[in-house]
């Protein structure tokens, strides 16, 4: 099992630390994109695996820094799934965002008992989704 850290440092991110990600959307953002994701969101936490410096999970959220968030990406590489790494990023993130009143994110059905794990709640939600432009603009 690697050795993995967790930082909220972009620094030394280049988008050739941030390939395979988003695996199974029909229009995935380049790592260049991927790399002006993590640099617009209010907060971001990387998985870093300590043996190659590569990002292997992220984490983002959106915040107005007084009452609430919204998490929409969480990732792990595939390889990399299965090690509780995304159980971590998602307690970190919950952890610099517990000052505020409401934290929001959307998931599918399948990863319910996930987040449920983890203290998130059900909840209604509506959505707009344009998969034309998935990959970003």
């Amino acid at each position: 099992m690697p050795s993995i850290s967790y930082t909220t440092s972009l620094d030394a991110i280049t988008p050739d630390k941030l390939r395979g990600f988003f695996v199974g959307w029909p229009n995935p953002p380049t790592p260049e994109t991927h790399l002006r994701i993590l640099q617009g969101s209010s907060h971001v936490i990387l998985a870093l695996d300590d043996a190659t410096g590569s990002v292997v999970g992220f984490i983002t959220a959106i915040s107005d820094g007084v009452s609430s968030a919204y998490i929409p990406h969480l990732e792990v590489l595939p390889a990399y799934q299965g090690q509780g790494i995304g159980s971590e990023l998602v307690r970190q993130m919950l952890e610099r965002l517990r000052h505020l009143y409401m934290i929001d994110l959307v998931c599918d059905d399948g990863l319910k008992a996930f987040y449920g794990r983890l203290g998130l709640k059900p909840h209604l939600a509506m959505i707009v989704r344009n998969y034309d432009r998935q990959a970003g603009a």
